[in-house]
């Protein structure tokens, strides 16, 4: 992919500068405007990273900077830096770890030519991930200014989908006559037209639908009370939640200047306090986190929860409270000077938005003010009153999409300190662990991500027609907290709903070559079948990441089985064959598993370039049963004409073995065999005696 060759703002981990100078002229030479930082130390890297940065290149070590610690701190801290890591020499282990570490890349070093194409397509990466986050802030600023500029017209404005109402605003209700607009969701617009004017108005409803643009009616509308008024209705076309509907505006002749005189006495001040209320401070979090993906500019957000609330309201009463509650904000005020934005949230709860500061820069000032609050004497109508504050505190950087979130997370970190008077700043690690602990599944497939944690089980694919080669099949396992295993069907689906899955194929892949290396090295004939998800087979980067990984792991191509289901397939039927054209071309193996359950699988079976099929399950349950086992040499019979390799799974009793062999089956799969182990330690040889 083409970039703009614009200035790349560039981090070396390198120690010799003279090897720096030489990838900055690399880069230079290629039409790059670079700007270079080369990295020292860990605080070095600290401190460059309150900046803006485009790429990380990594030497295979460093004296005062271990390429580990670096990535684990650009993930610590949110930052979307793309990490390629330079290997010495071109040693299969060290490519691996690298990739399993996190890293967007790992090539020998000297490859030049190779690291100029590399970092190419990571800054085009880079770039697209920038330019959607900022449209998802944009697009939620205009649906939010949309939505604000309904609440606050003057004119009543309504959404009528098929006739009903699934919108109306502020002006259109108090022109009607109703308290709430749940009182009008779902009920028809002609109830609200007066009896003398629905027969033209339904005339004139059926002859807009067919009609372009915008169209005038006037007639009377009716009240709840039962007064009719003159109105000028103007009907255009409009989508509301992604709906086509219809937009109605009406303007009456009285006008609506009283209730523009009401929309604007709307305040954005707490009136006991005189901060910002909760509502106006919203605004400025939404308006810090579009500063923060499209500057740059990060912030801090203070969650500032009184202790002891609610005791001491009990104590001293609701003036009593209020008179605190004052006196706290004036200390406020005064602690946090310059551009810090104060908010009255919630009954006890005030927030601090700190801009152009991260939390580990707001946290002196944040410990200062609990010692300040903690001695301060408080007076609350003659009565003196004694109270800390609890802290919680997140950071807006360029990865926040949503305010709301970093909101959550400082409130959590406030909730987590029990005994009050401490603050907290929130730590991405803690959180997951936290959500993990509570059984939160996508948490601990996060985590385990992170940490390497998923468990690989094989199981043996015995070949009943002499095949030489050992086959296993590689399941993913994952332990709870409690150190249970998680049902696979629960992880994945989720994994799958919150877009990990993709990542989690990647992992297995990953260290299923690591695991097949080593297990070849020791004089075995062996091959892995591995799954893919429904998001691998749309990932158009697979093939040339995975290209990278065999050779990296000095495997043959054919040793790797990539495998992905019927239904997956049928979805993404076009994905699906680009995918088997390029495992073919780089000599992979295919399988698809869960076969002949479609209405026409073989239709499915022509567009796809494909070595094995694993005959889906429910074939080989109840062999016993003739209809059954003619269905299943119908399917295998078919399947063998077409000189595709078979399989057949759920093997759990010898009495199918005889039928299975006269049916022509390949490969069979079962607990009969062996069922899921840790290690490849099944005995082929066994079957051959």
């Amino acid at each position: 992919m083409a970039i703009e060759k614009k200035t790349i703002r560039l981090l070396l981990l390198e120690d010799s500068q003279n090897e720096a100078e030489r990838l900055v002229s690399l880069f230079r030479n290629a039409g790059h405007a670079t700007r270079v930082h080369r990295l020292t130390s860990s605080e070095d890297l600290s401190e460059a990273l309150q900046q803006s940065w485009d790429l990380l290149i990594a030497a295979p070590s460093g004296e005062n900077l271990d390429p580990t610690e670096a990535i684990h701190t650009i993930r610590r801290l949110s930052k979307d830096i793309p990490f390629i890591q330079l290997v010495a020499g071109n040693d299969s282990d060290d490519i691996t770890e690298a990739l399993a570490m996190g890293a967007q890349d790992a090539l020998p070093q000297g490859e030049d030519e190779r690291l100029v194409m590399v970092a190419n397509r990571e800054l085009a990466n880079l770039e697209e991930r920038r330019a959607r986050r900022a449209a998802e802030v944009a697009l939620r600023e205009a649906e939010k200014r949309c939505q604000l500029l309904l609440e606050s017209s003057v004119d009543a404005i309504a959404y009528v989908h098929d006739g009903m109402h699934i919108y109306t605003n502020r002006a259109y209700l108090e022109l009607f006559g109703y308290e709430d607009a749940d009182e009008l969701e779902g009920m028809p617009l002609i109830d609200l037209i007066a009896s003398c004017d629905q027969g033209n108005f339904k005339e004139f409803l059926k002859n807009y639908r067919s009609a372009e643009g915008n169209a005038e009616l006037n007639c009377s509308g009716i009240r709840s009370d039962g007064q009719d008024f003159q109105a000028n209705m103007t009907f255009s076309p409009a989508t509301y939640d992604g709906e086509p509907c219809i937009q109605l505006v009406i303007r009456t002749e009285s006008g609506n200047a009283e209730l523009e005189e009401k929309l604007r006495e709307i305040s954005s001040q707490d009136l006991v306090t005189g901060l910002f209320n909760r509502n106006h401070f919203l605004e400025l979090m939404d308006a810090a986190a579009e500063r923060a993906v499209n500057a740059g500019q990060p912030a801090s957000l203070g969650y500032i929860r009184v202790d002891r609330y609610a005791a001491i309201l009990a104590d001293i009463g609701i003036a009593g409270i209020d008179l605190l509650l004052t006196d706290l904000a004036n200390l406020l005020r005064a602690h946090f000077a310059g551009d810090a934005q104060l908010a009255r949230f919630g009954d006890d709860v005030f927030t601090v938005l700190q801009p152009g500061m991260t939390p580990e820069q707001a946290a002196p000032g944040l410990s200062s003010l609990l010692k300040k609050v903690e001695a301060h004497l408080f007076d609350a109508g003659g009565r003196t009153i004694q109270t800390t504050l609890t802290i919680g505190a997140a950071g807006l950087n360029e990865k926040t999409a949503k305010a709301q979130e970093v909101i959550d997370r400082a409130h959590r970190c406030a909730d987590e300190l029990a005994d009050g008077n401490a603050l907290k700043l929130f730590n991405p690690a803690d959180e997951l662990a936290a959500a993990a602990n509570r059984g939160n599944v996508v948490a601990m497939v996060q985590q385990a991500l992170e940490n390497n944690s998923f468990r690989l089980l094989f199981q043996p694919i015995i070949s009943l027609r002499g095949d030489t080669h050992e086959h296993y099949e590689v399941l993913l396992r994952l332990l709870n907290p409690q150190g249970e295993e998680v049902p696979p069907n629960d992880f994945l689906s989720a994994a799958k709903e919150s877009g990990l899955a993709e990542k989690i194929d990647r992992w297995v892949v990953l260290n299923s070559v690591k695991l097949l290396a080593e297990h070849r090295a020791k004089g075995h004939s062996t091959r892995l079948f591995v799954h893919l998800s429904s998001a691998s087979l749309q990932d158009q980067t697979l093939l040339p990441w995975l290209s990278v990984a065999l050779k990296a792991a000095r495997l043959p191509s054919d040793a790797l089985v990539l495998q992905f289901s019927e239904p997956d397939a049928i979805a993404y039927l076009k994905q699906a064959k680009a995918l088997t054209q390029g495992l073919a071309e780089l000599h992979c193996k295919v399988a698809l598993s869960q076969f002949g359950c479609a209405l026409n699988p073989f239709n499915t079976l022509k567009h796809l370039s494909v070595d094995f099929v694993k005959i889906d399950g429910s074939f080989s349950q109840d062999l016993s049963k003739p209809e059954n086992q003619e269905a299943l040499k119908t399917l295998l019979t078919s399947l063998h004409a077409q000189a595709k390799l078979t399989i057949v799974p759920f093997v759990e009793s010898a009495s199918v073995l005889a039928t299975l062999w006269q049916a022509g089956v390949n490969y069979i799969q079962g607990y009969y065999l062996q069922g899921p182990s840790q290690s490849m330690d099944y005995d082929f040889s066994a079957g051959e005696e």
